[in-house]
């Protein structure tokens, strides 16, 4: 849990780095780069770490994972050329109730009233902080729901995954699949009108907000899957509402969003979710032990 709280305050981070990028860039070549990049930052983790690397890297369930992450990114980085981050994450915001209903038909993993509330009241919190508004951006709101269910399927496919692999390893491989698939792509696009797939060699700070997108995302998808690998996908989804609050931070420090009294009653909620989760869930582990001697 504590991992996924971290990654979920720092995946914001990486987000607003593309928001920038994608003034210079188009979406495809924004989400090329920034995966091309987290690629790159991967290989010495993945060296020092070595040992840590279990299973295979290069299989159909990464491949199909790498897809998704393909498109979750591409949607997302989508609407955020258009629409304010926040805004855009708020939509996104349906992922962990839409995770928390398909764990149970893909994972079996049963979630009790309590907890399903949890989530509910969490995505209340998110629509609470952004009140977004599907009438002003039209058809480009549809991204974002995209973005979200995509990434719900590719959290089920890491829970899965990695049973017989390391985190590093799951991570590894995606990045691998998703970096060549969205080379072709770019391929393939630049046969069209379509411009901007890498920047200049003497744009130097877009080359910088690259490198510093691709380390963010190295690194919170590292503790992404550490996170899945050791706990329920239910239990984890309301963690994923922290990452508003950075999303919140940036987007008043970056991009002048100033946030309002009903912003910081959403976070409440927001927290107060996640921190009930974690609570049940601290109760379940302790009194799992009691239980079982209790049967002895």
């Amino acid at each position: 849990m504590l991992y996924m709280i971290a990654a979920m305050l720092l995946l914001p981070v990486g987000d607003t780095f593309a928001k920038l990028i994608s003034e210079t860039l188009n979406p495809v070549g924004v989400t090329m780069c920034r995966v091309l990049a987290q690629a790159l930052l991967l290989v010495p983790i993945a060296f020092f770490l070595r040992h840590r690397l279990r299973g295979a890297m290069f299989s159909p369930v990464l491949a199909l994972s790498g897809i998704l992450l393909i498109i979750s990114l591409t949607s997302l980085i989508s609407a955020f050329a258009v629409m304010p981050i926040a805004t855009a994450i708020a939509i996104f915001f349906v992922e962990p109730l839409i995770l928390t209903l398909l764990a149970g038909f893909l994972l079996g993993e049963t979630a009790g009233p309590r907890r399903l509330i949890a989530v509910g009241i969490g995505l209340v919190g998110a629509l609470i902080v952004i009140r977004p508004g599907f009438s002003t951006y039209g058809w480009v709101t549809i991204l974002p729901l995209i973005s979200a269910v995509a990434y719900a399927l590719n959290m089920i496919l890491l829970k899965k995954a990695t049973v017989t692999r390391s985190a590093l390893t799951v991570q590894c491989g995606t990045t691998v699949y998703a970096a060549v698939g969205l080379v072709l792509l770019s391929m393939a696009l630049s046969f069209t009108p379509m411009t901007g797939f890498v920047p200049s060699t003497a744009d130097t700070s877009t080359w910088l907000l690259v490198l510093c997108a691709g380390a963010v995302a190295a690194i919170s998808f590292v503790m992404i899957a550490e996170a899945y690998r050791t706990a329920d996908a239910t239990a984890l989804a309301p963690f994923q509402y922290l990452e508003i609050m950075t999303a919140t931070a940036l987007g008043f420090l970056v991009f002048g969003d100033f946030p309002d009294a009903l912003t910081g009653v959403g976070i409440a909620i927001i927290l107060g979710s996640g921190i009930y989760i974690f609570h049940r869930e601290g109760q379940s582990d302790t009194s799992a032990p009691r239980r079982k001697r209790a049967g002895r």
